[in-house]
């Protein structure tokens, strides 16, 4: 019986086992038979694609970085060409030069499209707009005075001059690069020129003039650009749009990066630690205060900040809190106000209205904080020095009526209740009577009045 088993056991083993190999066997032959087959389907064209973003806001680190990185995304996905829709005031150098270092550098052709109508490419927008492969702008849209922002704010003459000729260097440079009007690109450093589109066209600023995204890239098909790896012959008249939208992260960052937010969630980081420093405990104001002086620290070193306009606003503050503790017959509260508004003039240093401090916002957030910081810090030093009303020493200072003649002891009736008291003068019952001080349960008083 084992035997007739273990026969049927090893034969259904090998029955298993043939029909193993067999099915690899098969397997193998139909994988053989599909990779020589004369009829397998020819793999599918790939979609050309063209990359665009927008771009309506002043030239920043986090709109640099945007750029930047959407560059490096259209790379990857080897898309046909990039396409930045540019409407600017202008912007920062620093943050220019990485964008531009970045368009000479890209393996991916580059084309600026300054729109919509009415838009423009000022300042920083020039040397952008002049960096790419191809500059395209829409109808009524205008380019010029090209006069970056300095990180250090106003300078002398000297530096000045130093700063405008290598500026002027730097775009006669890129206009050369890309085939386009020098002469003029100085011009627009030196004597802030400014052009609409039909004259950047004339005067070979520009190569095209398109109303729209879809004809810009009909117009822009066959063109033969250089690239960073050698030329390359744009293929966009069928070309799939793919727009890289600005992101939650880089729109929060541009949102605090404006100068009249930063300037806000600093002087509320202000407000926040002070609470916290007169209220220990409270927790809440000292970590939205941290937090909001951060955004704001963060903000404020992508802008051309100075410091003196700085100091002057925690200057402000400080006189606001010894206004409450000195009698100077509000001289410190006015020099207060004084410096508080100076500073804020002052803590943005840039000729772009754009990247400065609004009046509207200004006027407003002075007043408020000398407001806030007189009253606030006024009431609590006179609540500090106020008499005590609860307790012991709550007692003191308060009437009551004698219930019995009082000498070395007696009672008098106070608070509706009767308590033990004595004099050193004696008082006769009925008498009113001032408490001048607490014994343990004894209150020692004196006649009234």
């Amino acid at each position: 019986m084992k035997n007739s088993f273990a026969r049927i056991t090893t034969a259904v083993s090998l029955a298993l086992i043939f029909v193993g190999l067999a099915g690899i066997a098969l397997s193998a032959g139909a994988s053989k038979a599909a990779k020589t087959s004369p009829t397998a389907t020819a793999p599918a064209t790939p979609v050309r694609t063209v990359m665009l973003i927008k771009i309506d806001a002043p030239i920043t680190p986090v709109v640099a970085e945007y750029i930047i990185k959407s560059i490096d995304a259209a790379a990857k996905e080897n898309a046909e060409a990039i396409v930045i829709q540019l409407n600017t005031p202008g912007g920062l150098v620093d943050s220019t030069n990485e964008i531009i270092m970045k368009m000479m550098a890209s393996t991916v052709p580059t084309v600026v499209y300054v729109a919509p109508s009415g838009g423009r490419a000022a300042s920083a927008g020039v040397f952008i707009t002049l960096a790419a492969n191809i500059a395209a702008m829409a109808p009524t849209t205008h380019i010029g005075a090209a006069s970056p922002v300095q990180m250090q704010g106003q300078m002398d003459k000297t530096m000045a001059k130093k700063v405008t000729n290598d500026l002027a260097a730097m775009i006669r440079g890129i206009a050369e690069k890309r085939g386009r009007n020098a002469k003029w690109a100085e011009e627009a450093v030196r004597k802030a020129v400014s052009i609409t589109e039909t004259e950047a066209l004339k005067n070979k600023v520009i190569d095209i003039i398109a109303p729209d995204v879809a004809s810009l890239l009909k117009q822009i098909d066959g063109r033969t650009v250089d690239v960073v790896l050698g030329k390359k012959t744009l293929k966009t008249a069928d070309a799939s749009v793919q727009e890289h939208v600005m992101g939650f992260r880089y729109k929060l960052l541009g949102i605090i990066s404006n100068p009249n937010i930063a300037y806000i969630l600093m002087i509320l980081g202000f407000y926040g630690l002070y609470f916290e420093l007169s209220n220990p405990g409270a927790i809440f104001p000292g970590v939205a205060g941290a937090i909001l002086l951060i955004l704001a620290f963060y903000a404020l070193q992508t802008l051309p900040i100075n410091y003196a306009g700085l100091m002057l606003i925690i200057l402000a503050i400080l006189l606001f809190v010894a206004e409450a503790f000195i009698t100077s017959h509000g001289v410190l509260g006015v020099g207060g106000v004084v410096a508080m508004l100076f500073g804020s003039l002052m803590l943005i240093d840039s000729p772009e209205p754009s990247l400065r401090i609004s009046w509207t916002v200004i006027l407003p957030v002075v007043a408020t904080s000398a407001l806030l910081f007189i009253v606030t810090v006024t009431v609590a030093v006179r609540a500090h020095r106020g008499r005590v009303d609860t307790g012991k020493e709550g007692l003191i200072g308060m009437q009551a009526v004698a219930r019995t003649d009082i000498g070395a002891d007696g009672q008098v009736h106070l608070r509706g209740e009767n308590w033990n008291a004595r004099s050193d003068m004696p008082i006769a019952k009925g008498e009113k009577v001032t408490v001048v001080a607490v014994e343990g349960l004894t209150l020692k008083i004196k006649r009234s009045g």
